[in-house]
């Protein structure tokens, strides 16, 4: 959070924490800074200007902040220039209280006396406590350590602790301390950009721990059924979304399949998501299906979810060992997708679609028994694959339109991954780019 810049001179001098340093157009430093920041341009209502420490650099002079509690001993020059010879600002405080009212965002590099005495500290303790201190209110500011002559040592303590470079006291000059500014300032902007990157890495391990959650293995050992299934987020440049599905057998021999929706497309709905896909798992090889099952995952996601209007729309499907029939549930769902040999994809039944989990207490959602044949197809969907735009205009493919493509993949040949892969990619394209909601695809194939 920026913190609210203090009135200062905008000239290319030393700045003094003292209330009382003259202007040199006369009157108190205050009295000549009430418009300006110290970056020459006029803060806002907060008092914060738009730069920041790790960018600030292109178009404004570098701000050195001296911590030194003799300024008037110090052997720090007036005209440090930068490498592009523009004049480096020097701001002064005399202990870290000052030095706390002079830490804005303008300033790029501190430079630290290293036997100035830290608040609460005495001699016989830390001698590295001050710079500590300075770490800890100063995070994302390159830090220099000054300390005596032939004391490296010291010196060298402060950069493993977290300065960037040390200088010697006894031996500094203007020349000497300009090209330490910028090297400080250059290296702890790269710290900064490497531990950005970490961080990055971090949470896309993260990302892709919760995926495998979301995108499980299917569990179909034993059967003769063929599986395929393709997933996309509609969030820019996430890996999860609040679609998810399932597939296991259990030991009976009939293939339970399920793939839901839950409301929103952010993290908390990914996870809620996951929460549902591993409890229907557990549930169906418990034993539990249709209402039953159903209405226990409405109590799972009634307690999980964030927010009472939060809910999730399902769809189920249990395939006997034989492979000819299916049971079907629908919770607020799009019903699946049938292609067969010979004749043209259709919709299964949905006159008995339930409400969506979540939505009524006590809901019933009855079991349709179905007719699969010998040979098919059946695809399972969310919503984001039918609720894409057609062209520029409003008009969606909505659940016919996408019939008709399927109808026209299948009686290509096109099955399994080809399948799901050319139907994803022609949505996506039909809608001029990329979909907004997420899109999750699953396939069951039985062939003789």
């Amino acid at each position: 959070m920026p913190v609210p810049i203090p009135r200062q001179r905008a000239i290319p001098a030393v700045e003094s924490g003292q209330a009382q340093a003259a202007s040199p157009h006369g009157g108190s430093a205050e009295e000549s800074a009430k418009d300006v920041s110290p970056t020459g341009r006029t803060p806002d209502t907060a008092g914060n200007t738009t730069d920041k420490v790790e960018n600030n650099t292109a178009h404004t002079n570098l701000t050195l902040l001296l911590i030194e509690d003799d300024p008037a001993g110090s052997p720090i020059v007036p005209d440090l220039l930068d490498q592009a010879g523009k004049p480096i600002r020097v701001r002064t405080a005399r202990n870290l209280t000052e030095a706390g009212r002079l830490l804005t965002d303008d300033v790029h590099c501190i430079l630290l006396d290293l036997a100035l005495p830290a608040p609460g500290h005495s001699d016989s303790e830390d001698e590295l406590a001050v710079l500590r201190h300075v770490l800890e209110l100063a995070p994302r500011h390159a830090v220099l350590a000054l300390t005596a002559s032939g004391d490296a040592e010291r010196g060298a303590e402060a950069v493993r602790v977290g300065a960037q470079d040390y200088l010697f006291r006894d031996e500094l000059d203007g020349r000497l301390l300009s090209r330490a500014i910028r090297y400080a300032v250059e290296r702890k902007r790269s710290e900064s950009a490497e531990r950005r990157l970490a961080e990055g890495r971090l949470r896309a391990q993260e990302n892709r721990r919760l995926e495998r959650g979301l995108l499980p293995t299917p569990l179909l050992e034993g059967s003769t059924l063929r599986f395929a299934a393709r997933y996309r987020p509609g969030r820019s440049r996430a890996l999860l979304g609040g679609d998810f599905y399932d597939v296991v057998r259990t030991p009976d021999g009939t293939v339970h399949a399920m793939i839901g929706d839950v409301c929103g497309h952010g993290p908390d709905e990914a996870a809620l998501g996951v929460e549902l896909r591993i409890a229907w798992r557990a549930l169906t090889l418990a034993g539990l299906c249709g209402d039953q099952l159903l209405g226990t995952l409405q109590q799972v996601l009634e307690h999980e979810r964030a927010d009472d209007e939060i809910f999730a729309t399902l769809c189920t499907v249990d395939i006997a060992p034989d492979g000819r029939r299916a049971g079907l549930c629908l919770a607020g769902h799009p019903s699946p997708l049938l292609a067969r040999p010979g004749k043209p994809a259709r919709l299964l039944p949905y006159d008995n679609n339930g409400p969506a989990l979540g939505l009524l207490p006590g809901a019933r959602w009855p079991r349709m028994q179905v007719e699969l044949g010998a040979e098919w197809s059946l695809m399972l969907y969310t919503d984001g694959l039918i609720e894409g735009h057609i062209g520029q205009g409003r008009e969606r493919l909505g659940q016919d339109g996408m019939t008709e493509m399927v109808r026209r993949q299948f009686a290509e040949g096109l099955r399994g991954e080809q399948l799901l892969r050319a139907a994803v990619n022609e949505v996506r394209d039909l809608n001029g780019g990329e979909l907004t909601d997420d899109v999750a695809v699953l396939l069951l194939d039985r062939v003789p």
